[in-house]
């Protein structure tokens, strides 16, 4: 048996103590996940909340076949949740669609300061920054962020090469400039 397995049946059961230890145990990390698009810490609160809120009345639909599904499961939840809450502030703009080429993924050989990077992500456009973290840190594609953001593929494919250009940018004025792209 695989270590939530038992939480998540006792949580089909509405079983509060259940819930309460799932929820402890995944809400740092997904409240960090709704950080990285919404920016403000109470909106994030209540994204986290409601994400939880549609996990929990999804649940008895749920197939637990291990604990990295439940993961992805609560994560695509949060993902999306974040997304509806941005679009309800109406505040996912697209910016114009170009053919530019995607700028590549440079790993460098000694350590960046992670926050930094977290810093110059926060200040990308809100389109830039939600196509970013969908593809780069959720590893959604091109299509499938084109149909949650109800945009073309290349739009897609742009405003990650404009939020990838912006980034480096940034990170060069910081003094950050030794690696490279990103």
């Amino acid at each position: 048996m695989y270590r939530w397995q038992k939480v998540v049946e006792m949580c089909k059961e509405n079983n509060r103590f259940a819930q309460n230890r799932l929820y402890e145990a995944f809400a740092g990390r997904l409240f960090r996940l709704c950080m990285r698009y919404v920016q403000q810490q109470e909106e994030a609160e209540e994204v986290l909340m409601n994400g939880f809120l549609n996990f929990f009345r999804g649940l008895p639909d749920f197939e637990y076949r291990d604990d990295n599904s439940l993961e992805v499961w609560l994560k695509r939840i949060m993902v999306n949740e974040s997304l509806m809450h941005l679009r309800q502030r109406k505040a996912l703009p697209v910016f114009a669609d170009s053919n530019e080429a995607e700028v590549g993924l440079y790993i460098p050989d000694h350590p960046i300061d992670t926050e930094a990077i977290y810093a110059a992500i926060l200040e990308l456009p809100t389109g830039y920054r939600t196509v970013f973290n969908l593809y780069i840190v959720e590893g959604y594609t091109h299509e499938e962020i084109a149909k949650q953001l109800n945009i073309n593929i290349g739009t897609s494919k742009s405003q990650l090469s404009k939020a990838r250009a912006m980034l480096q940018q940034l990170l060069k004025q910081r003094g950050y400039e030794q690696y490279g792209t990103v």
